[in-house]
């Protein structure tokens, strides 16, 4: 049996899931179906989905050891430069899909078995580090921005909780857009980064100069309500996540009184990643990155990702 090096969650650990994870040898990926194929990673990313499935959040003990991680770019057999798109139907899974490291291996490894209708190509002028950002984090951002969010009909947009994967994305994508982009963060540091990529920093709670057409939620409770009183006439409210409790008060008068829309989302569809790549290839928009580990050091891309101080993405080099 073949083996390859690859982080992967061992065990559960709610309160320090670093404890948790794991690198070290798996065995080489297996193709579930004629129509998938083994890609060689060459660069990956992290997301707060790999801390949390870390802690035992969509995972089962019996699935352990599960290689983590959603994103990567890598080779296909043919040597095809290519983005994985990382969302794998699964019936079994009550959303009938699943995102890569729940129930398939994920891309934290040297190689990564997929789907071959989950591969797009790389664009000119995009590197894999850069690349491999944006399937998951940047992603959710796009579609939260364009296909729920409407941004083509809006002026506006406030983020909340900016530093984050998909929060510093939607910043960015929000700014490439041609909107007004307001964005809140509790770090002053964090405030300094998001004045130079060109929005307005304010602190969470902060009174904005006007009211705004889309508000992009990850943070849940801690911001909700804000959110709701600087959402304009008609404005859509995005969410995607909940870092900050999930069960939030919402003024119900306020909604139907302002015609607010509350819109979940999760991830985007190959057709929207190709949007993106495009979007950004064409636009010259390159992902925030907070820093690029060589996977040799994933550990400490790990810790990076769990410190809370990061600004955008933390990547792991497969080639380094």
């Amino acid at each position: 049996m073949r083996i390859m090096r690859a982080a992967f969650a061992s065990s559960f650990d709610a309160d320090n899931p670093l404890a948790a994870l794991t690198v070290g040898d798996r065995p080489e990926p297996t193709l579930p179906q004629d129509d998938w194929v083994t890609v060689q990673v060459r660069a990956s990313s992290l997301n707060h989905h790999d801390l949390w499935s870390l802690r035992g959040v969509g995972l089962t003990g019996d699935q352990l050891p599960m290689i983590l991680g959603c994103d990567a770019v890598g080779e296909d057999p043919d040597g095809n430069q290519v983005v994985i798109y990382p969302v794998i139907p699964t019936p079994g899974d009550p959303r009938g899909m699943s995102i890569l490291s729940e129930h398939f291996p994920g891309t934290l490894a040297e190689r990564v078995a997929v789907p071959r209708m989950n591969l797009l190509p790389l664009p000119a002028g995009l590197s894999p580090t850069d690349a491999a950002c944006l399937p998951t984090a940047w992603l959710t951002a796009w579609r939260m921005l364009t296909t729920r969010g409407r941004a083509e009909e809006a002026e506006s947009v406030l983020v909340q909780g900016a530093g984050g994967g998909v929060a510093t994305a939607a910043v960015a994508l929000g700014l490439a857009l041609g909107k007004r982009v307001y964005a809140t963060s509790r770090d002053a540091g964090k405030r300094e980064r998001i004045t130079e990529l060109g929005a307005t920093a304010l602190e969470p709670g902060a009174r904005l100069p006007e009211r705004v057409d889309v508000v992009i939620e990850t943070v849940g409770a801690a911001t909700f309500d804000h959110s709701l009183k600087s959402a304009a006439p008609g404005a859509r409210i995005v969410v995607s996540g909940a870092t900050a409790g999930h069960e939030p008060k919402v003024n119900l008068r306020r909604v139907f009184a302002m015609q607010l829309e509350i819109l979940g989302t999760s991830m985007g569809t190959p057709g929207e990643l190709t949007e993106l790549l495009a979007f950004c290839a064409e636009h010259e928009v390159r992902p925030v990155v907070d820093s690029v580990l060589p996977f040799s050091r994933v550990e400490e891309a790990f810790a990076r990702l769990h410190s809370g101080e990061v600004f955008g993405k933390v990547v792991v080099d497969h080639t380094a």
